[in-house]
């Protein structure tokens, strides 16, 4: 059955459902919520900014773009974005979609934590971040009508929110400290995990074994 919310059609595909099961079943609640709004928020920024995403890639770019945070999938040799991407790129290539397109999802994913560069990329690309930086931070609110964000939330409830996602950031990413390196992630280790130290760029610079 069709389901529409602040005017945006959840595509009623089976590559939809399947990827909706497989998020609801390794997600925590808030983590699920979280990227269902991601998508609503992520079409409707697009709507506003004239930008035209495949509807099925933005859903499956913003519904995994979490899941390298979930018990189930998580890692701790790489970067919590590339769990997801990983995981969406073969999601999409066992269900038919193409090179071309796995990547565009790949990328969305990988990058939605490194602002300044998705908005130069395909829409699929950039409407993930847009998404992401709407729910999270509440960028650009003002380009989303009031009554479409209350459609969002009441469908999509975001209970203690702040602090639930920043549980479920810090839960993920604790046990790799090193691949925060260079990302906003280190704030929050750095906030929640007694003992982190932040790498410094300039000190690694002025360290490396170069004699000069």
């Amino acid at each position: 059955m069709t389901e529409t919310i602040a005017g945006i059609t959840i595509p009623d595909t089976a590559l939809v459902r399947e990827a909706t099961d497989l998020v609801r079943e390794a997600a925590t609640p808030v983590l699920f919520h979280h990227s269902r709004r991601v998508f609503l928020f992520g079409s409707l920024k697009g709507r506003h900014r004239g930008l035209h995403a495949d509807p099925e890639l933005l859903y499956v770019g913003a519904m995994f773009h979490d899941l390298g945070l979930t018990e189930r999938y998580r890692r701790t040799d790489q970067r919590f974005e590339v769990d997801g991407a990983d995981l969406a790129r073969d999601f999409l290539l066992a269900h038919g979609r193409s090179e071309a397109e796995a990547r565009a999802v790949w990328l969305g994913i990988a990058l939605h934590t490194t602002p300044g560069i998705v908005e130069h990329l395909e829409p699929e690309v950039a409407l993930v971040t847009a998404g992401v930086e709407t729910d999270v931070l509440g960028f650009d609110l003002d380009e989303i009508n009031p009554g479409d964000i209350g459609a969002v939330t009441a469908a999509h409830e975001r209970p203690n929110f702040k602090q639930n996602i920043l549980q479920a950031f810090r839960e993920g990413m604790k046990d790799r400290p090193d691949t925060t390196f260079g990302t906003m992630n280190d704030d929050v280790l750095a906030h929640f995990v007694p003992g982190f130290t932040r790498r410094d760029f300039v000190e690694i610079i002025l360290g490396s074994p170069w004699p000069e």
